[in-house]
């Protein structure tokens, strides 16, 4: 069976501890490539690592802040203004395609972008199968910010299954979620601190017997959990990370 190739562009949190890009991921399978979200440093991040934006296929958008989407405009606007002509699909909860074109009016006015673009907005529903030519997406609610529209996300391609939690507390949602996943993205912000709409360390770590998926992978981390990697029995991404599933 083929091997899925996902490189980390990005995994931090909002303030960018650490020096860490915001979350960004991309999906290489030889026949599609797509991002699973796109913060806001994404696009010079991408061409750092030498990542072509017209071979990327589609954005699968978790929830709406900024350092999950607020990438998106300038990935648009670096495809209108090189010409591209190639379908791209944006993936996301309910109103992306309104809340990204009210971000395009507000950080450059007067300019046509979507106009010049073949642009496909799709929407999830929560626990609804939604297949593109390439790979199925089912989205899971979870607890963060209710305006930003949370979400967990399962992708199913090639018969191979990435389970990414978005940013979320502790919910029973990560379990059906992450469910024999290959592998399981899991946002984990702090340590020891509780914060709704984040997870620490400790409340998953107790909760790791009842996973059925093969490998747990970290992400998003406060400077709290930057502080104190030599503790966790669980891997983590990196900036620029090379992962084949």
């Amino acid at each position: 069976m083929s091997l899925l190739q996902l490189k980390v562009i990005g995994c931090g949190d909002a303030f960018g501890s650490g020096g860490r890009l915001n979350t960004c991921f991309y999906v290489n399978t030889g026949g599609s490539r797509f991002l699973m979200d796109c913060g806001a440093t994404s696009l010079p991040a991408l061409k750092h690592h030498g990542i072509s934006i017209n071979d990327i296929d589609a954005i699968v958008i978790s929830h709406f802040h900024g350092d999950h989407y607020g990438g998106v405009p300038f990935l648009l606007l670096d495809a209108a203004i090189h010409g591209r002509t190639e379908k791209i699909q944006i993936i996301s909860p309910p109103g992306g395609k309104e809340r990204i074109a009210a971000l395009l009016d507000l950080l450059y006015p007067g300019t046509p972008i979507l106009e010049k673009l073949n642009v496909n907005f799709l929407e999830y529903t929560a626990d609804k199968m939604l297949n593109t030519e390439h790979f199925s997406v089912r989205a899971f609610p979870v607890i963060h910010s209710e305006k930003a529209l949370p979400h967990g996300l399962r992708v199913e391609i090639l018969g191979k299954v990435i389970a990414y939690s978005g940013d979320t507390s502790w919910t029973e949602a990560l379990l059906p979620l992450s469910d024999e996943a290959d592998v399981f993205i899991c946002e984990c912000n702090f340590f020891s601190t509780q914060v709704k709409g984040h997870m620490n360390y400790l409340e998953l770590e107790k909760r790791l017997p009842e996973f059925s998926c093969k490998r747990i992978l970290l992400t998003h981390f406060d400077q709290e959990m930057l502080e104190r990697l030599g503790q966790l029995k669980l891997g983590y991404l990196t900036d620029g990370m090379n992962l084949e599933i």
